[in-house]
């Protein structure tokens, strides 16, 4: 009933640019883990005279885009007048079990989850169902039979990012004769960033035999990770050395490009790079030459997120899926894109 409205809000708020026991014990947390609210297991009561209370599982901190994710988060439930109390899971699921079950205990209004994997969440979902607190699903969707357990997700659409990096590579390549070996780093194993942008990337090339993906390894969506998994991949033979990389985001393709330049190669030229995400960092090298095209995954979902808390709190409907508009840039774009990066 609302749809236009969504519309309307996704091109104001991001034209910038996925069970075991509930008497488990608390997470214990670090001060910085949590914002604005302090006293994390103080069972909290909103009134229409309090701000809504909304509980955030943040996934982790292992990227440029993440860090970008969780700031926006911040500013727009202070700007919205949004309690918020946010954990940061290090990438690991059972902590974000944990943190919610805390949600629950503390009663807050609302829960935000950006899941750090795709499966394994109906059982604390239907927690908070039985508890009667909405779920928001944001950055990373969930693979579960029942979608009643949440009210919404709001993201982007991982698949098209990974179509949309074969488009330009087929483009790219298209008078290149013989094969074209293919080096993938891939995000964390199993989610959903990483195993949709990879689907999608493949299903472009299925049809062309020159294109071969010849070596494909999981840099956890970190620097440090796409620089090691490069190694290895240049460890090989040169003969076997890739063509083309394809990192499932710039963090990965960031510390790849330090593995080539510590043997000499020159990224960009020696080996086109594509990446996902859509960083300052990543603007940067490619403003340096060193990648070709990034696909923008927009990280600013904060604003959105706040909005939508509220639209459930006054009793509205709000779409199933809420899909943020998204681009594709490349070298001969990436000076005069540079100072529109807001992250």
């Amino acid at each position: 009933m609302r749809w236009v409205n969504w519309c309307l809000l996704l091109v104001l708020f991001l034209s910038g640019c996925d069970g075991g026991s509930s008497e488990s014990k608390p997470t214990t947390m670090s001060a910085d883990e949590v914002s604005v609210v302090t006293d994390y297991e103080s069972p909290i009561h909103s009134t229409t005279t309090k701000p809504i209370v909304l509980g955030f599982s943040q996934l982790g901190s292992e990227s440029t885009w993440r860090q970008a994710n969780t700031a926006s988060i911040k500013e727009a439930a202070k700007e919205a007048n949004i309690t918020l109390i946010m954990t940061n899971a290090e990438q690991d699921q059972n902590k974000q079990f944990e943190a919610i079950r805390s949600f629950i205990r503390r009663d807050v209004d609302i829960i935000a989850i950006a899941p750090v994997v795709q499966t394994g969440w109906e059982g604390i979902l239907k927690e908070a169902k039985a508890a009667d607190i909405p779920v928001i699903i944001i950055d990373r969707s969930l693979h579960i039979s029942d979608s009643s357990l949440y009210v919404t997700f709001i993201g982007s659409n991982f698949y098209e990012e990974g179509v949309k990096a074969s488009k330009y590579m087929i483009d790219r390549m298209r008078h290149h004769a013989g094969t074209i070996r293919i080096a993938e780093l891939q995000g964390t194993v199993s989610s959903t960033p990483s195993v949709n942008r990879g689907l999608g990337f493949r299903k472009m090339i299925e049809s062309d035999k020159r294109f071969q993906i010849t070596q494909s390894k999981p840099g956890n969506f970190t620097q440090s990770g796409g620089k090691e998994a490069m190694q290895e991949f240049l460890r090989q033979p040169r003969k076997n050395w890739p063509q083309v990389l394809f990192a499932h985001n710039d963090d990965m393709a960031i510390g790849a490009i330090e593995a080539m330049q510590e043997v000499g190669l020159k990224p960009g030229s020696d080996i086109i790079i594509i990446s996902v995400d859509g960083t300052r960092r990543a603007f940067e090298q490619m403003v340096q030459g060193h990648i070709n095209a990034v696909v923008e995954c927009n990280p600013l979902l904060g604003p959105l997120v706040m909005q939508a808390a509220k639209e459930i709190m006054a009793g509205r409907t709000l779409p199933k899926r809420m899909i943020t508009p998204e681009d594709i840039f490349t070298q001969e774009l990436a000076a005069r894109e540079l100072a529109n990066r807001k992250y």
